[in-house]
């Protein structure tokens, strides 16, 4: 089961954070995300590679093992 996005969504909505505000700061370091994938990510939908867990936890401020 993938947890991550689930995760994601909490902390990013903990943060007070929409998810185009969070979009922008997945554009500005660096990975260009658009909010349909954010929201696919988030729903489970799509799941994330290694490398994109690491950007997440980035743009989230967070360590990455805080997203599992």
């Amino acid at each position: 089961m993938n947890i991550v996005g689930k995760n994601v969504r909490t902390i990013r909505e903990t943060k007070g954070w929409t998810q185009e505000q969070f979009v922008a700061k997945c554009n500005l370091a660096g990975w260009q995300i658009s909010r349909s994938t954010l929201a696919k990510i988030e729903a489970n939908v799509r799941r994330v590679t290694d490398i994109e867990v690491q950007k997440l936890s980035v743009a989230l401020n967070v360590l990455v093992n805080e997203l599992f």
